[in-house]
């Protein structure tokens, strides 16, 4: 990922020299746990990892890339410059194993270790979005279906959508993250055949991972996939928010603003202009992990016990997917923290269609006055669509009709047009989320 979209932490995981220190530590582990079973003399261990210290030549990230480039391969290369550095006892180095069980077991570690950073992310964010939520929770503005006013609600309670929404995709990114990070160490085509199962049992306890159940030569790719397509979903409810602050930030809307910051400029020609650019960066980026996600999909048929078709791709989507969540993640936190509300804005929106947002109630009304639904609607349709082409409110139209207003006790056609009384259950839909 390009350093734009990388944040230090997320990108320090995903770096070649923290590749390279846990393939090392996974081939450290192996190697105890075969002293451990009385294969290697117990003393190896020690020494070898007192001799191959990464960052000491030519256990270094270039000495590594150097050796690759005439190897053509990245396994042999790093366990050629371990055995330069350790000596008589790299006899003992890889032993039993295949380049797979190293490579699949550190990338484990690796999703570990970021999953645990965008877990952070999301707490960030829930907890943001929570504080905006119990601010602005009695806030009255339009509730729009297809772009058009609807019914009236809450700021608070649009906004709670996305922090339930969110609290759903913690759930399953955990989930997810999970169940990619398991440990593999059983050789060629999964068999034990050269390695048996204690070294790998010994390996997962000290790292605290899961082993695969049936592995091939790698560790299932459905693990993956459904990892990126949930980091995929995450991103889409990113975007579903970001979308959302965009529409309100329309000149003719209004109602929300995403943070200006001092001497921010938004276009080069017009200087008046204000636009929603976070919240449309994260629209982009939701596409790039979109196609991740596909990708993902794509690499989980391999052939027989495994061909090296993912590899190519993985080197590419993993550490992009990670980047760019965690990069999105915290930006949406930026934008919510700092999102400008103009209540006044909501309260003039609610009146610009002069009560048409009552339909709705008005047509029960009737409805329980003892017309029937069709007829009920003719006559609130009628009234709304003129209503639509000016002059006269529907508030004002519907007043003047005998056959709706007359039919309507006083008390409830006060309550018809109060916009309060439309989200009188605000707070016990909040409560079920705790907010």
């Amino acid at each position: 990922m390009i350093p734009r979209y990388t944040r230090p932490a997320m990108g320090a995981i995903w770096s070649q020299e923290n590749r390279y220190r846990l393939w090392l530590e996974v081939e450290l582990l192996a190697l105890e746990g075969w002293a451990d079973l009385g294969v290697v003399p117990g003393e190896v261990p020690g020494r070898v990892r007192e001799k191959a210290r990464f960052g000491e030549p030519p256990l270094t990230v270039e000495g590594i890339l150097e050796r690759e480039k005439i190897r053509h391969h990245d396994v042999i290369a790093f366990t050629e410059a371990v055995a330069e550095r350790v000596g008589d006892d790299a006899r003992w180095f890889h032993y039993g194993l295949t380049s797979t069980d190293v490579v699949d077991t550190a990338q484990s570690l690796q999703i570990r270790q970021a999953g645990d950073l965008l877990l952070q992310d999301l707490a960030g964010l829930l907890k943001a979005l929570k504080e905006q939520v119990q601010r602005w929770k009695h806030q009255l503005t339009v509730g729009r279906t297809h772009g058009v006013h609807a019914e009236p609600t809450t700021f608070g309670f649009k906004l709670a959508s996305f922090y339930a929404e969110m609290v759903r995709h913690r759930d399953r990114l955990a989930r997810a993250l999970e169940e990619a990070a398991v440990v593999k160490l059983s050789g060629a085509v999964g068999t034990y055949a050269d390695v048996p199962p204690q070294v790998e049992a010994y390996v997962a306890k000290r790292l605290g991972l899961p082993i695969e159940t049936v592995a091939t030569q790698v560790v299932a790719r459905d693990r993956h996939a459904f990892l990126l397509t949930t980091m995929a979903g995450v991103a889409g409810g990113l975007e579903r928010l970001a979308v959302e602050i965009r529409h309100l930030q329309r000149t003719e809307v209004r109602e929300v603003e995403e943070p200006f910051s001092r001497g921010q400029k938004g276009s080069s020609a017009m200087p008046h202009k204000k636009n929603p650019e976070k919240s449309e960066r994260i629209t982009g980026l939701s596409r790039l992990l979109r196609g991740y996600a596909l990708s993902a999909l794509e690499d989980q048929a391999l052939w027989h016990e495994r061909d090296i078709s993912h590899s190519s791709v993985e080197r590419v989507i993993l550490p992009d997917s990670f980047m760019l969540l965690d990069y999105m993640l915290d930006l949406m936190r930026t934008i919510v923290e700092g999102l400008r509300v103009h209540p006044d804005r909501m309260e003039k929106n609610l009146e610009e269609t002069g009560g048409l947002m009552a339909s709705p109630r008005l047509l029960l009304a009737l409805v329980n006055a003892g017309l029937s639904r069709e007829e009920a609607y003719r006559r609130v349709q009628e009234e709304a669509l003129l209503a639509w082409e000016g002059g006269a409110t529907f508030k004002e139209r519907v007043e003047a009709r005998d056959d709706i207003r007359g039919l309507i006790p006083d008390d409830e056609w006060e309550r018809i047009f109060s916009w309060r009384d439309y989200v009188r259950h605000v707070d016990e839909v909040l409560a079920r989320l705790g907010l």
